[in-house]
């Protein structure tokens, strides 16, 4: 298969399959057409096999046109009656995205035909080390959960509809050149169907990989607060000088929604994504917990949070933020989905309060409406101190109480102020024309005793509809009751 399972055609520096039930070949006693007869071709009884030298060789000829040029000139055509015969003949590949099948999978498709067509051309088997990405490819499946069997019938299937393009127009003096053919494009699919079995193993197993359990028991040691030095011992790393903390919200693939394909495996597909392309970007020594909604992920740090400040949110480098922001950023662009992450920085011993501050930090943030990206404490500040419960947001989120049964004037409200109380900006965000915002903005004023032009009341709107925002939310908690970092996962 290709490297996403696209129908096999072969390999060479990719992979190839074979066919169930191949058409007969001609018998080598009918009668042959002694115009189309060449006389110095081998016979059925004395032509080399693939294992020979290739100063041996004989290209195959079918129909009177070598096949490796019948192949190398229907390639994209061929690649396109794959894909499509894999879908009629193995529904379960039907749950994939579209544009994993009409882009990977055809382009896969197409460069496995030019790879059979060189095998045909010089009669070579491929390496053991040409089918890595067969044995790749094969492991995702597994993954995706996708049944063994539909793996290995697609490599069967790929190189069935590769031999009926070969032999459709193969004439009855053929006989000797399609054994030869046959032959190769079994010994293609033998090799092919041995790296997808083991390839499809390896993914089953890559859940219980030992390394990466016992990472995980690092992260849980580390989230908890107990002794890490054993559980780190046993990772096969040295506990860094501190981490970046940080709690994710992934948003679903529209693939998790369209009609047809299967939402688990479009979710399985965007973590695995996100989740290489943040060890790429992390050099791979990231400690994470995730799910496709999002979860933990701890960055390592070569110099340890400023213990002058809170423990729980020490200052770093400030570059630092900047590279995790562009990490994240190029993660999210990986998956195809925005993503939302609180941040904080602390010592090993501290990361349970970073992963608590955190996960505060992201909920402040969604409940702010705030965009895709990495925030931090200093970039909510307001907003964090304001969905703390107490009396004066209570009683801040009341001043525009007189605002309630009037939505076009609170929304007006927190237009104007997002525009940077410009009112041609809000005239133009909610469609209006000027005059009106002016109307609303003086009907507000008479409302709440607030006026928006004024700018001693611009700081206490401002608090108001943050406090207004965290007494809807109901997302406060309790200082003393902060959430459980093993909880947030």
């Amino acid at each position: 298969m290709t490297g996403h399972n696209a129908p096999h055609c072969a390999p060479t520096a990719r992979p190839a399959a074979a066919p169930t039930t191949l058409p007969a070949a001609p018998s080598s006693d009918s009668p042959a057409d002694s115009s189309s007869t060449d006389t110095a071709r081998p016979t059925a009884t004395d032509h080399p096999t693939v294992t020979d030298h290739p100063t041996r060789w004989h290209v195959p000829v079918i129909g009177g046109l070598p096949a490796d040029q019948r192949l190398i000139g229907g390639a994209r055509e061929l690649a396109t009656r794959l894909v499509s015969a894999l879908l009629d003949r193995v529904p379960v590949y039907r749950r994939l995205p579209r544009e994993q099948l009409t882009g990977e999978l055809t382009r896969d498709a197409e460069r496995r035909i030019r790879a059979l067509a060189h095998a045909v051309h010089t009669g070579l088997p491929a390496p053991a080390e040409e089918f890595t990405d067969v044995r790749e490819a094969a492991a995702r499946r597994a993954e995706e959960g996708l049944p063994l069997d539909a793996v290995l019938l697609a490599h069967h299937l790929g190189l069935e509809v590769c031999w009926e393009f070969l032999t459709r127009d193969a004439h009855a003096g053929d006989a000797a050149d399609l054994l030869l053919l046959n032959r190769l494009l079994l010994d293609q699919l033998r090799r092919a169907a041995i790296a997808a079995g083991a390839g499809y193993l390896d993914g089953q197993r890559s859940a219980g990989d030992r390394r990466s359990t016992a990472r995980q028991s690092l992260l849980t040691a580390l989230l908890a607060g107990t002794p890490t030095e054993e559980a780190a011992a046993r990772a096969g790393t040295e506990l860094p000088a501190g981490y970046a903390v940080l709690c994710l919200s992934l948003a679903d693939h529209p693939d998790e929604y369209s009609p047809g394909i299967d939402p688990g495996i479009a979710a399985r597909r965007k973590l695995r994504r996100f989740g290489a392309e943040l060890d790429h970007r992390t050099r791979q020594s990231a400690l994470t917990s995730l799910t496709p909604s999002g979860g933990l992920v701890l960055v390592p740090l070569d110099t340890a949070p400023d213990p002058a400040t809170d423990p729980t949110d020490g200052r770093v480098a400030e570059e630092l933020w900047p590279q995790l922001s562009a990490a994240l950023a190029a993660a999210a662009r990986a998956a195809g989905v925005p993503v939302l992450a609180g941040a904080a920085a602390a010592v090993p011993a501290e990361v349970p309060g970073a992963a608590a501050l955190a996960y505060e930090v992201l909920d402040v943030a969604r409940t702010f409406g705030r965009p895709p990206g990495l925030h931090r404490l200093d970039d909510v500040l307001l907003e964090y101190q304001l969905t703390r419960p107490s009396r004066a947001r209570s009683r801040l989120a009341a001043l525009l109480d007189p605002l309630a049964d009037g939505g076009e004037l609170l929304t007006t409200l927190r237009t104007h102020l997002a525009g940077g109380l410009n009112r041609r900006h809000t005239a133009g965000a909610l469609h209006l024309h000027p005059n009106t915002v002016d109307y609303r903005l003086r009907r507000i004023a008479v409302l709440t005793g607030l006026d928006p032009a004024r700018p001693s009341d611009v700081l206490r709107i401002t608090a108001a509809i943050a406090a207004r925002t965290a007494e809807q939310s109901g997302s406060a908690r309790r200082p003393t009751e902060p959430p459980s970092p093993a909880g947030q996962l």
